[in-house]
C-alpha cells in the first residue's frame, strides 16, 4: 500500500435531519471521511445542489480535507433524510425523492478521479436513479485492475431490488453488509454460508456487522469472528461506515483480519457514542495502519 490510499465515496451525499440537528452524512461520503481521518486521502464523487444545503456542504468537506474535484453542483435540490431514533438509538431513514445526488452524470473529472483511486466504496442507494447508477457504474469500470470495489450494500426504503444487487456484485472485490441484510441480499442464506457465497461471487472478503453482537470478516482462508464493544449509544448513524472505512484501510495495509475486525469495531462503537454519522476519532483510533 502506498503512504497514502485515495478511498473514493461513490454516491449520494445528503444531510441528516435529526429532531433537534442536522449533520453531513450520505453512506460513500461518510466512508471517504472516516478514511480521512484513518490517514487516507478520502475523496467524494456526487453532486450537491446550488443551495444553502450544498454550499454547506461544500465547507464540511473542505474543513474535513476530502478531495471534491468530482463533486458536482446541480440545480436539483441538495439531498436530505429525516433520521428517527428508537429508544436504543437505532436509527430509521426517510429519504427525499429527486435530489442532486441522484444525477450524477460522466464526466473527465469522474474518469481522473477513477484512475487515481486505490478504493471505491458504493451502494443500493446511491443507484435508485437510471441516471446515477449508470454513472456509478461507467466509474466502476474505469477503476485501475488493483483498485479494490467494496459493495456496502446499505439497503434503505425501497430503493433496491435484486437487479441492482445482482448488477453491483458483479464489480465487487468486497462485499460489506449487516445482518439484516443478509436474508435479503442472499435469500436463505446466514452466516456459516459466507465462505462459500464469497467464493461463488469471486469476493476476497465479505465483511457482515451484527450491531452490538459485533462482526465477522470471510475471506478464502481466513476468518475473523469478534463479540460487540460495549458502548453508550448517542445514535448508530455512520457506525457501519465507519467500519467500512476502518476495513478498507487494513485490507490495504496487508493487516490480518482479526486485527482489522478489532479497529473497525472500536471504531464503529466509538461513532455509535457520539452524535452524527463523522465526528472526528480520537488520536488512539486514527492512523493505526500506516
Amino acid at each position: 500500500m502506498r503512504s497514502c490510499p485515495i478511498v473514493v465515496g461513490l454516491g449520494e451525499i445528503l444531510w441528516d435531519i435529526f429532531p433537534n440537528a442536522r449533520h453531513f452524512g450520505g453512506a460513500p461520503a461518510n466512508v471517504a471521511a472516516h478514511a480521512r481521518e484513518l490517514g487516507a486521502q478520502g475523496a467524494i464523487a456526487s453532486a450537491v445542489g446550488r443551495d444553502p444545503l450544498g454550499r454547506e456542504a461544500r465547507e464540511v468537506m473542505s474543513a474535513r480535507n476530502l478531495d471534491t474535484s468530482a463533486v458536482f453542483d446541480s440545480d436539483y435540490p441538495t439531498g436530505t433524510v429525516t433520521v428517527r431514533l428508537d429508544a436504543a438509538g437505532k436509527a430509521s431513514y426517510e429519504f427525499a425523492p429527486d435530489t442532486a445526488w441522484d444525477h450524477l452524470r460522466w464526466t473527465d473529472e469522474l474518469a481522473t478521479l477513477a484512475a487515481r483511486a486505490d478504493a471505491v466504496v458504493f451502494g443500493t442507494l446511491g443507484q435508485r436513479n437510471a441516471v446515477s447508477r449508470e454513472t456509478i457504474h461507467r466509474f466502476l469500470a474505469a477503476t485501475r485492475p488493483d483498485c479494490m470495489r467494496v459493495f456496502d450494500v446499505n439497503l434503505r426504503q425501497n430503493f433496491h431490488n435484486p437487479e441492482i444487487i445482482d448488477a453491483s456484485l458483479q464489480f465487487a472485490d468486497v462485499l460489506k453488509l449487516n445482518d439484516e441484510e443478509l436474508p435479503i441480499v442472499f435469500p436463505g442464506a446466514d452466516e456459516s454460508a459466507l465462505q462459500a457465497l464469497a467464493a461463488k461471487h469471486k469476493l476476497s472478503l465479505i465483511a457482515l456487522t451484527r450491531g452490538g453482537d459485533g462482526a465477522v470478516l470471510t475471506a478464502a482462508t481466513e476468518l475473523s469472528d469478534l463479540p460487540g464493544v460495549t458502548v453508550e449509544i448517542t445514535d448508530t448513524v455512520g457506525a457501519g461506515d465507519s467500519f467500512t472505512a476502518a476495513t478498507i484501510l487494513g485490507l490495504l495495509a496487508r493487516r490480518p483480519l482479526a486485527e482489522i475486525n478489532r479497529h473497525a469495531s472500536a471504531v464503529a462503537a466509538y461513532v455509535c457514542s457520539q452524535p452524527g454519522a463523522t465526528p472526528r476519532l480520537p488520536e488512539n483510533l486514527r492512523n493505526l495502519f500506516q
